[in-house]
């Protein structure tokens, strides 16, 4: 069943002139996902407190963003529903509580341009490659504090172990991030 991940938002700030570290604002930004069931009807849910942090090098002009996110920070629409995905079949919070992105240093410019981001997932503690869209917004690299930056994608639950129920639940499943960066 694949795991369609759709608007991480996340990513870098700052000029290249002046190399600062930024974190996320955990109060502010979410992450979403969404699978298909039957092929009719999609589950859902959010997740709050997204943390993390992102470093710039004035050097090569690249940043760095680092984002995790707690699996038992997750909102459902139902607590059956909640249960389930916190379970083992899919993203066993118990033995897996952090969901994490690490993007690849990606040039500064693209903040504002968007494109495409390349880093590493990891879920259910497999660490996988993967490449994400980044959206463009009108924030400039030098004044990112204040941004929300979103990144979209596709990944394929099973690379990340998560093997049940695939006969009634898509291997694509969505999760959008939309992050918000603030000075540290």
């Amino acid at each position: 069943m694949r795991f369609l991940l759709s608007a991480i938002a996340v990513l870098f700030l700052m000029s290249p002139a002046a190399a600062a570290d930024l974190r996320i604002d955990s109060a502010r930004s979410k992450a979403e996902f969404s699978v298909r069931l039957l092929w009719v009807t999609s589950v859902t849910g959010h997740f709050e407190g997204i943390r993390g942090d992102l470093t710039t090098d004035p050097a090569t002009a690249t940043a760095v963003v680092r984002a995790d996110i707690d699996t038992e920070n997750i909102r459902m629409e139902s607590a059956r529903l909640r249960r389930w995905v916190l379970a083992p079949e899919f993203f066993d919070a118990e033995h897996h509580p952090r969901i994490q992105f690490v993007s690849a240093a990606t040039p500064l410019t693209r903040l504002s341009e968007g494109g495409d981001v390349a880093g590493e997932l990891t879920i259910r503690g497999v660490t996988r490659p993967v490449t994400f869209r980044l959206l463009a917004n009108r924030c400039p690299p030098e004044a990112m504090a204040g941004c929300v930056l979103q990144l979209q994608g596709m990944i394929d639950r099973t690379d990340f172990g998560m093997l049940g129920r695939r006969g009634a639940l898509s291997d694509r499943v969505n999760l959008g991030m939309a992050i918000v960066i603030e000075a540290m």
